[in-house]
């Protein structure tokens, strides 16, 4: 990442006084998204750095799409259909069902057919 982007790798949150090495953002795409993400995120949960950046682009109102990768069985969850609705409600495009992700089959999900050009096209 860090050759493709020109930019560090950064997996924890910096000190306040440390310098921010990334230009803002004109948008993000949260993917894959995993059924712990969608609910953490949709509850205000920011226990990871990704988790703090994607709940504060809510509050900076930041364009974003995330696109899913979960099976059946976590997609029936009733909760998860609660935290879509959320996050859609508040401004996130999430990419779930037509023109989705289309939940898999418990243990038979295919990686190498995630749709991440669903993903990118979605992205202003």
């Amino acid at each position: 990442m860090a050759e493709l982007t020109g930019h560090p790798v950064r997996t924890a949150y910096k000190l306040p006084q440390q310098a921010d090495v990334f230009p803002p953002p004109d948008a993000l795409l949260v993917a894959p998204a995993t059924f712990n993400t969608i609910n953490k995120w949709a509850h205000g949960i920011a226990d990871t750095l990704a988790l703090g950046l994607v709940t504060e682009a809510i509050g900076l109102q930041l364009p974003v799409v995330a696109l899913p990768y979960l099976n059946q069985a976590q997609a029936g969850h009733p909760a998860l259909g609660r935290s879509v609705d959320f996050l859609r409600a508040n401004g996130v495009t999430v990419l779930l069902g037509g023109g989705g992700f289309t939940p898999h089959i418990p243990k038979q999900g295919d990686v190498d057919a995630y749709p991440w050009d669903v993903a990118l096209g979605a992205l202003p």
